[in-house]
């Protein structure tokens, strides 16, 4: 039985994808395999309704856990407020509790230089992932607050490092970064635990970037020390089960960059 047994997580962006192997292929469906192997049942969002429904299928399967799917889409044109506000409100229904949030969704027009960068791609980036975080945060709070959770936002070494080709991007995750900081300072005293981890793993998204724009790839994606990109579960993901344990209270307001599985690990 897993530490996680019975707390609910909500995970945005968990779609199942696969790389071209058959292997995990995104951040978000390996920290919610990571969780559901902890016992958590989960609230996974995303814009691709198959990709939630083939994550929950396999997730109920192989861990006996309840998943609930709620397909949501931050963007310029939405009641974004509304959305995030739903998926909370749907999370209370079906468990009665919310333990952890983890803002993992995020979109972006990669490989496009910033004089080539149009309005319409640049609010992709930030709506999808800075906007998202924001109104998640937001909407979960109450209810954090209620279970001593914790939070978990993402950001990137595009923004750390000034890569090229994701000023939008970078933008969004730099904003991010600044957000999480600040919940660490204003929610510690409620109990909420807040962290942001910056990873650089082997998704689909990074294989797909590495076809469509082989340039850009080779001069911004670098081979961590380590010798290997992340594991999406087994580093990415184990991560995040380790800083939803209560031990891990001390991290409150810690950014974690993890080169390659180098980093926290249960």
């Amino acid at each position: 039985m897993g530490f996680l047994q019975e707390k609910t997580a909500i995970i945005t962006g968990a779609g199942r994808a696969t790389l071209s192997d058959g292997r995990c292929g995104s951040i978000g469906y390996g920290i919610a395999t990571a969780y559901a192997k902890e016992g958590a049942n989960l609230v996974i969002t995303g814009r691709n309704v198959k990709k939630l429904e083939d994550a929950k299928e396999e997730l109920e399967r192989l861990y006996g856990i309840k998943v609930l799917t709620v397909a949501a889409d931050i963007n310029a044109g939405a009641d974004n407020e509304a959305i995030a506000k739903d998926v909370a409100a749907k999370a209370m229904e079906a468990f009665g509790r919310i333990d952890v949030l983890i803002n993992n969704a995020q979109a972006s027009a990669s490989g496009v230089a910033l004089a080539d960068h149009t309005t319409e791609q640049f609010d992709l980036a930030i709506y999808s992932g800075l906007y998202a975080t924001f109104y998640y945060m937001k909407a979960c709070y109450p209810y954090l607050k209620e279970t001593k959770g914790a939070v978990i936002n993402f950001a990137s070494g595009a923004g750390l490092f000034g890569n090229y080709g994701q000023c939008a991007y970078a933008a969004a995750k730099e904003g991010i970064r600044g957000l999480t900081r600040v919940a660490a300072t204003e929610w510690a005293s409620d109990g909420v635990n807040v962290n942001i981890i910056c990873p650089i793993a082997w998704t689909a998204q990074l294989e797909n970037f590495e076809k469509a724009y082989p340039e850009a790839f080779k001069a911004n994606v670098k081979m961590p020390p380590a010798g290997h990109f992340g594991d999406p579960e087994t580093e990415i993901g184990r991560v995040c089960v380790q800083l939803a344990h209560p031990d891990f209270k001390y991290l409150t307001g810690e950014t974690l960059t993890l080169e390659g599985g180098m980093g926290l690990r249960p």
